[in-house]
């Protein structure tokens, strides 16, 4: 343990097995999104053995006040963390913890790390000031949930914080810069037929595979960062049969959000113009839609980043998408505060130091004391 480290330990202390039992119960309680009631469940029982009233709003986020500490006026923050994976209910989200410096297990870290710190630091608050909180265990951060849960909560709650705070990703990281994304399905149909007695019938296939090529050679602006990506892909019904439908998911993120809305643009004409050049119908469907933003507070940034040099981390700041990105949307002060060490995020192997979490809950503690009184 660092100087810094247990010099802030020593203002308050943090459980480190218990944290770490924490981590393990809620890593192992599945949570895909669409589905993370039960791992909502675990977190409000926890945080009524803190003390606290966790209630589930309309959307099924769980949502707890937690009233501030010190004298005069306190910053009204909002401090939100995901309930859910990528992973679906049938994958197994045990954890190897052979290596008892690397523990592995699906959705490890993202969010299940982050959650058990901030359940932690509700259990063991310390003695430092902190702000007034609205705590939210968010649903639907992950894939096409797209942001619902910090949308409603933004959207019902942010007008009485000064701050939002989403906790997610590794430690030392301050994700200050949102990252907008727009998805689509597009799915295109055609006569189709036999593939050779039907032949030249329009294909579904070759107009998904004509449009695909066309994004592929599109310019993605470098500067403001943008990037399109085409993730998923099928159709057909045999190899002896002229398509009818096919499809595919289509990816679109940029820092700047009128740069994404001339991508958007763009790749919509050219999906278009290469169905009707292939004879074929075409339907796109917006799947999803995270708005771009920034950090509009250097108070707010800087606060963070103070918050992890207390501690003996050196801070970094990225660009993410995050719960940060529907508070930037609206003008809320607002980043991501990263609390764990770890990495292989979104794959089945992901890894989790778990002794970070220390560090972690103590760098949080940290932040929460400078926001106490911060003005963004």
């Amino acid at each position: 343990m660092s100087s810094r480290v247990a010099a802030a330990a020593a203002r308050g202390t943090v459980d480190a097995e218990a944290l770490q039992a924490l981590l393990l119960e809620i890593a192992t309680t599945p949570a895909p999104t669409g589905a993370e009631a039960a791992r909502g469940e675990v977190v409000a029982r926890h945080w009524r053995a803190a003390g606290l009233e966790p209630r589930f709003d309309e959307v099924g986020n769980v949502v707890a006040s937690m009233p501030g500490t010190g004298a005069g006026r306190r910053t009204a923050v909002m401090l939100a963390c995901h309930l859910d994976s990528v992973f679906a209910l049938d994958v197994d989200v045990s954890v190897d913890r052979t290596d008892p410096a690397r523990w592995v297990g699906a959705g490890l870290g993202d969010n299940a790390a982050s959650l058990a710190a901030l359940t932690q630091w509700a259990l063991q608050p310390g003695s430092a000031a902190r702000p007034d909180l609205t705590l939210v265990a968010t649903v639907g951060e992950e894939g096409l949930g797209d942001l619902r849960g910090a949308r409603h909560a933004v959207a019902s709650m942010g007008a009485q914080h000064d701050v939002f705070v989403a906790l997610d990703g590794y430690l030392g990281s301050v994700i200050d810069v949102g990252v907008g994304s727009r998805r689509y399905e597009a799915t295109f149909s055609a006569p189709g037929g036999h593939s050779w007695g039907d032949y030249p019938s329009p294909s579904a296939t070759h107009a998904a595979g004509d449009a695909m090529a066309r994004l592929a050679d599109l310019r993605v602006p470098k500067v403001p960062r943008s990037s399109l990506n085409i993730g998923q892909i099928w159709g057909g019904t045999s190899i002896n049969a002229i398509a009818e439908r096919a499809g595919f998911n289509l990816d679109m993120r940029s820092v700047d959000q009128a740069a994404l809305s001339g991508l958007e643009r763009v790749a919509i004409g050219a999906i278009r113009k290469a169905a009707e050049a292939r004879g074929a119908q075409v339907k796109l469907t917006q799947v999803g839609d995270r708005p771009a933003g920034t950090c509009n507070s250097p108070r707010l940034l800087q606060a963070a980043k103070d918050a992890f040099e207390a501690v003996g981390i050196n801070p970094t700041t990225n660009a993410g998408s995050t719960d940060a990105n529907a508070a930037m949307a609206q003008g809320i002060a607002a980043l991501c505060f990263g609390v764990y060490r770890g990495g292989n995020a979104h794959r089945l192997d992901e890894w989790v130091d778990p002794a970070s979490l220390v560090p972690g809950v103590l760098a949080l503690r940290e932040l929460l004391a400078r926001l106490a009184s911060l003005r963004p």
